[in-house]
């Protein structure tokens, strides 16, 4: 099978696209480079990866592309953690408005014409920023107040595109909606501001990498957003693309939405401790961990914790990989990436 990947050269299509490669299928890939600048990926020179430079609102090109292709998954969005809610509040709206109306503009197109079966959606955790019951099903979306932040409101909007282009033109979806994804391969991106965190300057504003790279130059206390007490679940980027992939190919998954994550909920404190006892160790003799509060953003939802049952009973699928093993994986990468520079 042929799949066409938007955004293939960002932080979980790097996973998902050699999950797809890896399962024997041909992937075509777009990417304009605007996030990080010109990256490789590990998987660039394989036979069976077409990589197309080009901008994700170009309808024309995807058509053709997507003409070419059995299953189409829009990944491509303008993103970045919590500091871009506020420095991007309106671009976040507006360029990730064109890209998905240019996303199933082609997609609906090529579905007319036969050999496109189906769109997958790439949604977001942020549609439940306003949520009132947790663990949250997939369907509260529907009744809990709108997102609050430009990007959460933005991303309920691509789940109304599936929901419409199905309505209308009976064109197949699925959405995924990734939790809080921890693995290699986000570096600075390249409209990132760097933001003071204590003695520190950060470029990225996601919680693990911000706070691994704090530990690994020194800092001591550590600075952390508020109190530590906002409650998330950390997903293996690498399960994540398991996921995505179970629900593309489960007849099952058709017109259905999946929330994709671990069950595993863990504050930012405790995750903060787990980093600091990684990096300097937890015997007599290690560096005691310490920590103060910086003030919060106000976008930094508190708690996050998805109801998970459905994508288990539905497409068999759990994400195993325990934030331990992630920052095993991380704690190393990042430390490369500083040594030269990247982040």
């Amino acid at each position: 099978m042929t799949v066409l990947v938007t955004g293939s050269a960002g932080f979980i299509a790097g996973y998902l696209v050699q999950e797809l490669l890896s399962a024997g299928h041909k992937v075509i890939g777009v990417d304009n480079f605007s996030k990080y600048g010109m990256i490789e990926k590990s998987y660039q020179s394989d036979p069976n990866y077409r990589f197309v430079q080009a901008d994700a609102k170009d309808v024309n090109l995807l058509t053709e592309l997507a003409e070419q292709s059995e299953h189409f998954i829009a990944c491509a969005a303008m993103i970045g953690g919590i500091s871009y809610f506020h420095e991007y509040a309106y671009d976040l709206l507006s360029e990730n408005e064109r890209i998905i109306a240019a996303s199933f503009d082609a997609a609906i197109r090529s579905f007319k014409k036969g050999k496109l079966k189906k769109i997958t959606v790439l949604s977001s955790s942020m549609v439940f920023e306003n949520a009132t019951i947790f663990p949250t099903p997939e369907g509260h979306q529907q009744l809990c107040p709108p997102p609050t932040s430009t990007y959460g409101f933005q991303k309920l909007s691509c789940e109304y595109f599936a929901k419409g282009a199905w309505e209308q033109y009976k064109l197949p979806f699925t959405i995924c909606r990734p939790f809080n994804c921890v693995g290699i391969g986000e570096r600075r991106a390249l409209g990132d501001t760097e933001i003071p965190s204590g003695n520190i300057k950060l470029a990225m504003s996601h919680v693990v990498p911000d706070l691994v790279q704090k530990v690994l130059k020194g800092q001591s206390p550590l600075h952390i957003l508020g109190a530590g007490n906002q409650v998330r679940c950390y997903t293996y980027g690498g399960d994540l693309a398991k996921g995505i992939v179970a629900t593309m190919f489960n007849p099952a998954a058709t017109n259905e939405d999946f929330n994709l994550s671990t069950p595993v909920s863990t504050t930012v404190l405790e995750l903060a401790n787990l980093i600091w006892e990684k990096i300097h160790g937890t015997g007599k003799d290690a560096k005691p961990f310490a920590y103060v509060s910086d003030p919060p953003y106000p976008y930094d939802v508190q708690h996050r914790v998805p109801n998970v049952s459905k994508a288990k009973r539905v497409l068999g699928f759990e994400a195993t990989t325990t934030l331990s093993t992630m920052l095993d994986e991380v704690i190393p990468w990042i430390q490369r990436e500083l040594e030269h520079g990247r982040i």
